[in-house]
């Protein structure tokens, strides 16, 4: 590692909005682990994280997840914390010039308000355009299946990512409640995805593009996006 954490703009966290699923009724939002075991990564090296979500406020929890998990039992108790996720600035004010990369977080909450957003979209074609990191877990990816680089290209086309499967869907049996199957549209947009075993640790960089396919790959996304920001 060549860079001091000092030396690095901050990097935004973008949740979700979205509080229901569809039409189903189903709570939804982000997913806690998929948070706070980056942000675990990223503050232990120094390096500073804000938090944006689609409308801005109080992002929606999918659920409150393992309380036995000491990274969530930490931050759930961290008083920041809590203030942070609950205060969310709104992607449509953030100034993406301030950041060193961008890390969309899952929870299926991702797949209503990430893919057609004109402001996340636009955070990642000018966070990407001055040669910042693009980075995502689980169904975060979803703000890329439509993100376009600064030439108009499709950001995913042609590199290689992880996401939430299409195998992982139908275990937690979603595929019908979801809009679209996550893994399938990355690679009709041109993408390579990296399909490994339902719920195993599996990050893929690619570039300046760090993707992770599940919350179990949300502590390996972080290391990644540490090493990549501070070589």
């Amino acid at each position: 590692m060549t860079k001091q954490a000092s030396e690095l703009k901050p990097i935004l966290f973008v949740v979700s909005s979205n509080a229901v699923k569809g039409a189903t009724g189903i709570p939804t939002g982000y997913n806690l682990a998929e948070v706070t075991h980056p942000l675990e990564k990223l503050q232990a090296a120094g390096i500073q994280v804000e938090f944006a979500s689609i409308l801005g406020g109080d992002a929606p929890l999918d659920g409150l997840e393992d309380m036995k998990d000491p990274v969530i039992v930490r931050y759930w108790a961290d008083a920041d914390f809590r203030h942070a996720i609950s205060h969310t600035q709104c992607i449509d004010d953030v100034d993406p010039s301030r950041y060193s990369a961008i890390f969309f977080a899952g929870g299926h909450g991702t797949m209503w308000d990430f893919p057609d957003n004109a402001a996340a979209q636009k955070a990642i074609r000018e966070i990407d355009a001055a040669g910042g990191i693009v980075s995502a877990v689980c169904h975060g990816p979803a703000a890329l299946v439509n993100a376009r680089r600064a030439d108009g290209s499709l950001l995913v086309a042609g590199k290689r990512v992880a996401a939430f499967t299409n195998g992982e869907e139908e275990e937690v049996e979603s595929t019908h409640v979801v809009p679209f199957l996550l893994a399938s549209t990355l690679n009709e947009r041109g993408a390579q995805h990296q399909n490994a075993a339902n719920w195993a640790d599996n990050v893929v960089v690619d570039g300046r593009l760090i993707t992770g396919q599940n919350p179990q790959s949300a502590a390996s996304l972080g290391i990644a996006l540490r090493d990549a920001l501070l070589a």
